[in-house]
């Protein structure tokens, strides 16, 4: 089994020691930077590949913000997931580190379960991600003359579905990790009923996609299906997807909420929002969402 290479950003050598001890037993390969300057000089060599950086926000020379802005302005960093471990956990300043696009937020002391669960999470979606870019370059547009509907039950399913359909999009990589997370939405929450609560335990148990599978084979879910509609117009593509549930509070997960930014999960709907969309709308009690996408000039 390959290894994971994970950058370690800290200014305190026994902060970069003790991550080390926490990770040593994981499939994980460790290098570790003293400040946001040196691990950008480690992000730029051509013969590094990270997959994961783990990111003390306040360092001399250059802090973990600034080497995050760094990040995300260019597109072989923008997708590396970063976990920003700090004490600086006001309100006002985890909804700035999420919205910069850090992916998990860890309060300084924290314990080993708890870096252990950020990581596998943060590599597990990464994963996901490749698989679905993979996915999406197996997939042929869909005429551009279209307007399908399709329908879908499982999270491969969705997965797919999702791949196809960004491939008619003008970015279809974001495209499809932002249909994804609405498409898995609808599985999820819609048709099996899976709580934020439940999704956020069975995310640090590692038994989510397996509880996901276990509820579409019951009795009770069997015949259940989500729909997605794709309707190309001249200047916009409009997703709709819906699903048979009962619908959630969606209001509250349209942005990033720092109540929520020390969970595994409770983010898609936002990182959807901010991926690609043009607009992004759910309807009724939130088991319908539309969603558009403008079409550049060369794309009409």
């Amino acid at each position: 089994m390959s290894k994971w290479n994970i950058l370690v950003v800290d200014d305190d050598p026994l902060n970069r020691e003790i991550i080390a001890d926490y990770l040593e037993d994981g499939p994980y390969s460790i290098r570790a930077a003293g400040n946001g300057l040196v691990a950008w000089q480690l992000l730029e060599n051509p013969d590094s590949a990270f997959d994961l950086v783990i990111l003390d926000r306040m360092m001399p020379v250059m802090d973990g913000m600034e080497l995050l802005a760094h990040m995300k302005s260019e597109s072989r960093h923008a997708n590396i997931p970063v976990i920003m471990q700090t004490a600086a956990t006001s309100v006002e300043q985890v909804r700035e580190g999420l919205n910069a696009g850090c992916y998990f937020y860890l309060t300084k002391p924290y314990k080993q379960a708890e870096l252990l669960c950020s990581v596998h999470a943060a590599l597990e979606q990464l994963r996901q991600d490749r698989l679905l870019l993979d996915e999406l370059a197996e997939h042929p547009p869909i005429p551009a003359s279209e307007n399908a509907e399709y329908s879908f039950a499982t999270l491969e399913e969705a997965q797919r579905l999702a791949a196809m359909f960004a491939a008619q999009c003008p970015e279809p990589g974001p495209a499809a990790m932002g249909l994804t997370e609405l498409m898995i939405n609808a599985v999820e929450h819609g048709n099996l009923g899976i709580t934020y609560a439940e999704k956020s335990q069975l995310k640090r148990d590692d038994t989510w996609q397996d509880e996901v599978a276990r509820r579409v084979a019951l009795p009770e879910n069997i015949r259940k299906k989500a729909r997605a509609h794709f309707k190309r117009g001249q200047h916009e593509i409009v997703f709709t997807i819906s699903d048979q549930g009962q619908g959630f509070d969606w209001a509250k997960y349209l942005d990033f909420d720092p109540a929520r930014a020390f969970d595994p999960n409770g983010r898609g709907i936002a990182m959807a929002g901010k991926l690609v969309f043009t607009k992004l709308d759910y309807q009724g009690n939130g088991n319908k969402v539309v969603v558009t996408i403008k079409l550049n000039s060369e794309n009409t």
